[in-house]
């Protein structure tokens, strides 16, 4: 099959990344299918996205689209690429595997019902819980870029990522990103006596406030683990969202199956299996 590969310019940019994108087509210039190369300010793993038309599969299309990229994040000095999360035992995951990527990571996704009984989690005491809508409050935005790092560690098995750093200017970036796309980003955040905050719970609702809404992250610091503040996070973030968003119908969430005290924490909270994804990782070789 006779393909064409054309890089197009991609405008997604931002402090953290900039992202690199091909189309593929037919000799009669129809869409085939496209590629998107996302690279990392910090690390040397760049993160792959790459889509063929169903009509379209099992032509060559997903593999010149693949060996296009890989070549580009080799030449970029990237010893390796990350796929984006891929349904288990879908065409994707099957591809994935036929190339020689190799799984690095299983996700399982649980959904919690919001016309079930409200979770009641017991306060925390030395801490309080304070919650905001879209970009977070400038009284609070050093400390909240600070407890990112609550993330760093969140178990990603083989994936081989390199935690990107958070400032004032990426937490807004992301905030204006949501809100451009009409969504809603809630956050509930725990601070402690010291005024820091020491953990937070993010939700993502569409514009409409129908249908399911998304966690993006829960995450707690270090020094404040172990003592129920992610429980008592995310309930409080499930009951406002019932209040503020009634037609909402449930709340979603993806976690590493490794991320035990996560899981942990979602199931005793209400939320139950719906599928589970995998992400897979092509190591590349380079020249030191």
């Amino acid at each position: 099959m006779t393909l064409r590969i054309t890089p197009l310019t991609d405008p997604n940019r931002s402090a953290s990344s900039y992202r690199l994108a091909w189309l593929a087509a037919g000799a009669d210039g129809r869409p085939l299918g496209a590629a998107f190369l996302r690279v990392p300010a910090v690390g040397d793993s760049g993160e792959v996205e790459l889509h063929v038309h169903p009509a379209e599969r099992r032509v060559g299309v997903g593999t010149r689209l693949l060996e296009t990229v890989t070549g580009a994040a080799g030449e970029l000095g990237l010893r390796g690429v990350l796929t984006e999360a891929v349904a288990e035992d879908s065409a994707g995951d099957l591809f994935c595997a036929a190339r020689g990527l190799r799984r690095v990571l299983a996700l399982t996704y649980t959904r919690l019902d919001l016309t079930g009984a409200e979770p009641v989690a017991d306060p925390v005491p030395g801490y309080r819980l304070v919650q905001w809508e879209g970009t977070v409050p400038d009284d609070l935005a050093e400390t909240f870029a600070r407890s990112r790092r609550a993330m760093d560690d969140m178990p990603m098995d083989d994936a081989g990522t390199v935690p990107q750093p958070w400032n004032v200017e990426r937490l807004h970036a992301v905030a204006e990103a949501v809100a451009r796309r009409g969504e809603t980003l809630f956050t509930v955040a725990a601070v402690a006596a010291d005024g820091e905050i020491a953990g937070f719970t993010e939700l993502v609702v569409p514009g409409d406030g129908t249908g399911d809404g998304q966690h993006y992250g829960t995450g707690v610091l270090p020094e404040h683990r172990g003592r129920g503040l992610a429980r008592w996070m995310k309930a409080d973030a499930i009951g406002r969202a019932r209040v503020r968003f009634p037609r909402l119908a449930g709340l979603l969430a993806d976690t590493a199956d490794s991320n035990a005290a996560m899981r942990r924490t979602n199931e005793s909270l209400g939320y139950r299996p719906t599928h589970r994804s995998v992400l897979y990782r092509l190591d590349l070789a380079t020249c030191d």
